[in-house]
């Protein structure tokens, strides 16, 4: 990727200790492909439900080339979960097509918390390798 060209972070502070296995694993491979750290720059949101707003300001900017939007929704005992789940990634998909930004969607959706402890690595690393492969695509 280009030296002066950016990418955004944005990752959900609702189940931290979760979401930020998610980022520290997404800016290592970042830097492994070769970021540097002007390159990133890291937005904290409350929960998964802001980040498609955030995406929007972000990416009216036309300052980054690609979105990461990191994120847990865990099931609950209410409707909640499909609530919070849907509406993210309507926002994100909608952001993406409205604005022809890439984002690279890595709010990981699940019914318990051990699931979500087994992806975290991997999304994380895949959230990387995703965003910077649509940029070079577009």
């Amino acid at each position: 990727m280009e030296k002066n060209k950016k990418i955004a972070v944005i990752v959900s502070q609702y189940w931290k200790e979760l979401t930020q296995k998610l980022l520290n694993s997404c800016l290592k491979e970042l830097k492994k492909e070769g970021l540097s750290q002007k390159q990133i720059d890291i937005f904290k949101v409350p929960g998964s439900l802001e980040i498609p707003l955030l995406a929007k300001k972000l990416a009216k900017k036309r300052k980054y080339k690609g979105l990461i939007a990191l994120g847990v929704v865990l099931k609950g005992k209410t409707l909640h979960f499909e609530q919070v789940s849907r509406e993210c990634i309507r926002g994100c998909m909608k952001v993406s097509y409205d604005y022809e930004v890439p984002i690279a969607f890595e709010v990981i959706c699940a019914y318990k918390k051990k699931d979500v402890l087994k992806r975290t690595t991997r999304r994380g690393k895949e959230a990387a390798l995703a965003i910077l492969e649509m940029i070079r695509l577009l």
